[in-house]
């Protein structure tokens, strides 16, 4: 009788077995229906960007500022965030031409909303519009895009899509099959007017980039471009925009916008931006918002002939990690620039993860005699503690090595801070500039942490200048960030461990844990402390 019990046990496993793939199969069904729904490109046509002439009023603007030499470009730096709106909004209302617009991010709010009523007016006036956005953001708002995209001078394209436009189920389910793919995401940031004026930087649209939140705004940085390098920023946004992973809206498999929808759009954007006209944040805008006003009346160009965009390649997205294909064309040109520093490197990084052979570089220009400083953000400032967690873990190293470690304040709404936080009274800050000074001459303004997510997931851009002038503005922006008003020094003292050294209310003070977070913040950065998740931040 044992015998025979025993010889049953097999026959019930591989029926258990059996009834488990059945129903691993029919969960795998909606999963397997995903690949098939993947939108299909065939007869999607390359466009490019048109050339810039001498017609429009921005045409005019520029060649009078820049004057005959077709070697010069024009580079202004833009840290005060609602002139940063302002910069979009006018050279999108003094459009006549092109307007080639590239985000990670483009949040439906108030700002979100008035720069997409610009677009809609440009398009009116028979401006030929082209939207890129990365799928991280654009899923959520894919009805919009899709109405938008109605229109006969409106072409959006989505960067890297999910297959599935709407619900929970579908996005993980595509998760489970194509995660590797979808975790790397477009982080490029591009704005170009008439292909004369085009704007470059760290900052997403959305109203905490613009200091139009009242709850916390990024400390950012911008630059506006023009003269010949807007033409290398136009190539690098027709690499992207015909690339096989920018899908237009329309070829989708999801709901079909009426055309009525577009007039009902259309009357909405106008309606909310006439409302929008009375607000304090656009009353204190009214004049630089006169159409191209601001680029008249800007603060003189700082005038450079070496100057280059850089950018990685959007193949970067489908490269698999183990093949090591596409490294960052951002990252390996910067650090050829670093490399042949001599005095000092200044690094602006709100993400900042160094990694072992990342600190290592930092550590080994320490002790070729070179000044190397750091800001990022604090525990206390940060909006994303998982990657604060990834930098603290290098802290006593690099201090150690010799690199100077400054981390923003929280709160930069003291006497002492710009004004450029904000316009709406919020005092609550988090550090958003990703910037590099080597040697007082070279310049970088761009969209790339120093962290693996940047290095090895996302596509970065930027611009790299050399020029003492611009070089020594951006260095200015660092002192006074770094000053200990806005942000604590950290230091690594022999008995005391680390120290966060500050001044509040003109009292120096220093501090030996994390400064000014919130108990919250530090259970969690404790708990992740224990997590392996460098190769995601």
């Amino acid at each position: 009788a044992m015998h025979g019990k025993a010889g049953e046990r097999p026959e019930r496993s591989r029926a258990a077995v059996g009834r488990t793939a059945r129903w691993l199969l029919l969960a795998a069904l909606p999963l397997l229906a995903h690949c098939a729904s993947a939108p299909r490109l065939d007869g999607v046509e390359a466009t490019h960007a048109i050339p810039p002439a001498d017609s429009t009023q921005l045409d005019q603007i520029i060649l009078q500022r820049l004057g005959d030499d077709p070697g010069l470009s024009g580079v202004q730096l833009v840290q005060n965030n609602a002139l940063a709106f302002a910069y979009r909004a006018g050279t999108a209302a003094a459009a006549e031409r092109s307007l080639d617009v590239q985000y990670y991010l483009w949040q439906a709010d108030f700002t979100g909303k008035l720069l997409a009523a610009e677009l809609l007016r440009a398009a009116e006036r028979g401006v030929k519009v082209r939207v890129l956005i990365d799928d991280l953001d654009a899923r959520a708002k894919h009805d919009l895009f899709a109405i938008a995209d109605l229109h006969p001078n409106v072409e959006v394209r989505i960067f890297n899509p999910f297959y599935d436009r709407y619900g929970m189920i579908g996005q993980w389910s595509e998760f489970v099959l194509r995660g590797t793919r979808l975790n790397r995401r477009m982080h490029n940031k591009a704005w170009v007017a008439d292909n004369r004026v085009a704007i470059v930087g760290g900052r997403n649209i959305g109203d905490e980039y613009f200091g139009a939140s009242e709850q916390s705004n990024f400390s950012d940085t911008d630059v506006v471009l023009v003269g010949p390098v807007v033409e290398q920023v136009s190539r690098e946004f027709d690499v992207y925009w015909n690339s096989p992973d920018a899908v237009p809206v329309s070829r989708f498999e999801a709901r079909k916008p009426k055309p009525e929808q577009l007039q009902k759009l259309s009357q909405a954007a106008l309606e909310f931006s006439h409302e929008a006209g009375e607000t304090p944040y656009i009353a204190a805008l009214r004049d630089p918002l006169t159409r191209a006003e601001l680029l008249k009346r800007a603060p003189p160009l700082v005038r450079v002939r070496d100057i280059r965009v850089l950018a990685d390649d959007p193949a970067k997205i489908g490269a698999e990690e183990a093949e090591g294909l596409h490294p960052s064309l951002v990252l390996t040109e910067l650090m050829k620039v670093v490399g042949q520093a001599s005095s000092e490197l200044l690094v602006v990084s709100p993400y900042f993860v160094p990694g072992r052979q990342g600190a290592a570089n930092l550590i080994e220009s320490s002790r070729r005699g070179i000044r190397v400083a750091v800001l990022t953000n604090s525990l206390a400032a940060t909006d994303i503690v998982a990657v604060h967690v990834g930098y603290a873990r290098y802290r006593r190293e690099l201090l150690r090595g010799g690199v100077e470690l400054y981390e923003m304040k929280r709160r930069a709404g003291d006497a002492a801070a710009d004004d450029h936080i904000s316009l709406t009274g919020s005092s609550r800050a988090s550090l958003h500039t990703k910037a590099m000074i080597v040697d007082r001459r070279w310049a970088f303004v761009g969209s790339m942490n120093l962290d693996p997510r940047s290095a090895n997931l996302n596509t970065e851009m930027g611009v790299l200048v050399d020029s003492e002038e611009l070089a020594e503005q951006l260095r200015e922006q660092f002192e006074r960030n770094t000053s200990p008003e806005l942000s604590y020094r950290v230091e690594l003292d022999p008995k005391r461990g680390l120290v966060w050294h500050d001044r509040v209310n003109g009292r120096d003070r220093a501090v030996e844990d994390e400064p000014d977070a919130s108990a919250g913040r530090r259970l969690g950065a404790t708990l992740l402390r224990a997590l392996p998740m460098e190769s995601q931040l």
